[in-house]
C-alpha cells in the first residue's frame, strides 16, 4: 500500500480524474504526453480527445467525431507507425452495430472521416499489434478477434474467437456474462489480455475487469488466478460498477489502471473515469492493491518539477476550470463547442454566434427536445448555473438539465411567458414579468432541482417547481446517458445569453 494515502498535497490526487459523465476511458502513451478519449453516445461534437502529461491533470484538445452516426460506444485510441487511431462502435439500437475508425497525424487534429471497417455484431473494437509477427489485430466483444490491413482501415479474413472469459462465481449478483471492452498490453514477456464483465451498470457489484494472460497475441489466455483485478464488491462503497479498464505506464516504468464507475450517490452523474496503481505479483500477475481505498487520497503517477498547480482540471468549460466557479463572459474568447460544449445528436454552427462577451443561439424546434441544446459535463455533485437571457423574436430560452429527448427538467420563458419544464413535459408557470430580458438559476442540490428568476441576476426569487432527479439514470432509463446541464433556445427567433455563471455547491449529505 505505497502509493497510498500521501502526506504533500502537491504529491497526492483524489479521484475521479475526471468527474461526471466520462465512461468507458481508452488511453495512450506517447513519451510523457498522454492522450484519452471517452464513448460520447448521443452527443456531438464526438470521441473528445484530453491530454494530460500527469495522468490527473486533464485538457480537452481535440475532437475527433462531427457526423451524427448513431450512439458511439468504447472507444480505443491509439497509435501505431507515427499515426493515431481511434476504433469505436455505433449502435443504432436493437442490437444493430457497425464499427468504424478514425485517425490523425495529431491527437490535436484534424481527424479524417469516419472509415466503416464492415465488422458488424460484435462491439468495442480494440487494436492490437503482434510486434513478433507485425501483424495488426482487432481485438472485439466476446473473446473475439479479427485480422486489421497493414494500414489498419479494413479486415482481412473472418472473426474468430480465441478466449472464453472468466468464470464469474454464481452466488455473485451481476447483470450477466458480457465479455466485452478487451484492451491487450505487452509488458515483458507477457500480453495481458483485460477484459469486462458483469454487466455495465445496474447492481453496485456488476461490473469488473479481469486480467488473462499469454506469451503470444494467438493464445492460449490463462486467467489470473486472482481475479477480478478491479471489482466493486458491496454497495456500501462509495463507486459502484468499477470496470472497462485499461492498462498504463509512466515513464519510471510503473503501471496505472484507468477505469470507470458511478459515484453510489450520483448515478445520474454517469460513470466517471478514475485512476489506480497496479503491482505485478512476483509470479507475474497483476494486482490492484488500492481496492476500495480508490476514494483516499493517492500518491500522484507523474510529480513533475515545476508542478505548481494547486488543483486537478476535473473539466473545462471556455478554458476556464470549473472546480471553483466559471465565468462566461470573461471567456468567450476561448468557448469551444466540441471540448467543453457539445450537442444533443449535433450541433449546427451556424446557429451560435460569439461577440461582445454574449453567445447569440438561433431557435430551434419548439421545446428543449427538438432545440438541440448546448451542454457541458459538470463534475461536482452539486452545483448551480445561471445567465442573463435578451429575447429576440418569438423565441423560447433558457437553462435545462438534459438526459435525453424524453427525460429533462429546465426553467425557459419568452417575452410572455414563463415555462418550467418537468420529465420532458411543458408547465405554464404565468406570465413573465420580467420582459424580453431577464436572468435565470438553476439549482441542483442533494437530487432535487429548483429554479430561480432575476430581474438583474443579484435578487433572486425562486420558482415554485422543484423536482427530484435521482431516477434520471441508466438504471432507471437506459442508454447509459446522464444528466447534463446546458442552455437551450427554441421557436422563431433567437437569444443572447451572457454572464454565464457555473457554481460549484457543499456536499455535506453526500458520502
Amino acid at each position: 500500500m505505497a502509493y497510498v494515502f500521501g502526506k504533500n498535497a502537491e504529491q497526492v490526487f483524489t479521484n475521479p480524474i475526471l468527474g461526471g459523465d466520462h465512461p468507458d476511458p481508452t488511453i495512450v502513451r506517447d513519451g510523457n504526453d498522454y492522450y484519452m478519449t471517452h464513448s460520447s453516445f448521443e452527443y456531438l461534437p464526438g470521441l473528445t480527445v484530453y491530454h494530460s502529461n500527469d495522468l490527473v491533470n486533464w485538457e480537452p484538445i481535440s475532437y475527433a467525431l462531427r457526423k451524427n452516426l448513431g450512439s458511439v460506444w468504447a472507444p480505443d485510441i491509439c497509435k501505431h507507425n507515427g499515426k493515431y487511431y481511434i476504433y469505436f462502435t455505433v449502435s443504432k439500437g436493437n442490437d444493430d452495430f457497425y464499427n468504424y475508425v478514425v485517425t490523425s497525424k495529431s491527437p490535436y487534429g484534424p481527424w479524417s472521416d469516419p472509415v466503416d471497417l464492415k465488422v458488424g455484431n460484435w462491439i468495442d473494437p480494440s487494436h492490437v499489434y503482434d510486434e513478433g509477427k507485425n501483424v495488426r489485430w482487432l481485438f472485439m466483444s466476446g473473446g473475439h478477434r479479427i485480422r486489421l490491413s497493414d494500414d489498419g482501415l479494413s479486415t482481412i479474413g473472418k472473426m474468430e474467437k480465441v478466449y472464453d472469459g472468466w468464470q464469474i462465481p454464481p452466488d455473485w449478483t451481476v447483470e450477466g456474462k458480457a465479455l466485452e471492452g478487451p484492451k491487450v498490453k505487452k509488458i515483458g514477456d507477457y500480453y495481458y489480455f483485460l477484459n469486462a464483465e458483469g454487466g455495465t451498470a445496474g447492481p453496485a457489484t456488476t461490473h469488473m475487469a479481469i486480467v488473462a494472460r499469454s506469451k503470444s497475441v494467438d493464445g492460449p489466455w490463462e486467467n489470473s488466478p486472482i481475479n477480478p483485478l478491479i471489482h466493486t464488491y458491496c454497495n456500501v462503497e462509495k463507486w459502484w460498477s468499477k470496470g472497462h479498464a485499461s492498462l498504463i505506464d509512466t515513464p519510471d516504468g510503473k503501471w496505472w489502471a484507468v477505469y470507470h464507475a458511478y459515484n453510489k450517490d450520483r448515478l445520474n452523474q454517469g460513470r466517471q473515469t478514475l485512476l489506480e496503481p497496479i503491482e505485478i505479483t512476483s509470479d507475474g500477475w497483476l494486482k490492484a492493491p488500492t481496492g476500495a481505498e480508490v476514494v483516499h487520497p493517492l500518491a500522484k503517477p507523474v510529480i513533475e518539477e515545476n508542478q505548481k498547480r494547486e488543483k486537478k482540471i476535473s473539466s473545462k468549460i471556455g478554458g476556464k476550470k470549473i472546480t471553483g466557479e466559471y465565468d462566461f463572459a470573461k471567456s468567450l474568447s476561448d468557448f469551444r463547442i466540441g471540448k467543453e460544449w457539445k450537442g444533443w445528436k449535433g450541433i449546427q454552427a451556424n446557429r451560435f454566434n460569439i461577440k461582445a462577451k454574449a453567445i447569440t443561439i438561433e431557435g430551434k424546434g419548439d421545446n428543449p427536445a427538438s432545440a438541440s441544446p448546448l451542454m457541458f459535463v459538470a463534475p461536482d455533485v452539486n452545483y448551480e448555473m445561471s445567465a442573463k437571457f435578451e429575447i429576440e423574436g418569438n423565441a423560447e430560452a433558457g437553462l435545462v438539465l438534459y438526459y435525453n429527448e424524453y427525460f429533462f427538467v429546465g426553467l425557459g420563458c419568452d417575452k410572455n411567458k414563463v415555462t418550467c419544464w418537468r420529465r420532458g413535459q411543458r408547465r405554464d408557470k404565468g406570465h413573465n414579468r420580467l420582459g424580453k430580458d431577464f436572468w435565470l438559476k438553476l439549482r441542483f442540490e442533494d437530487q432535487v432541482v429548483t429554479g430561480y428568476m432575476s430581474r438583474d441576476g443579484k435578487e433572486w426569487y425562486q420558482m415554485q417547481w422543484g423536482l427530484e432527479v435521482s431516477g434520471y439514470n441508466h438504471n432507471t432509463l437506459s442508454a447509459f446517458l446522464s444528466l447534463l446541464p446546458g442552455v437551450y433556445c427554441s421557436g422563431k427567433g433567437k437569444v443572447s445569453v451572457s454572464c454565464f455563471q457555473y457554481k460549484k455547491l457543499p456536499n455535506d449529505n453526500v458520502y
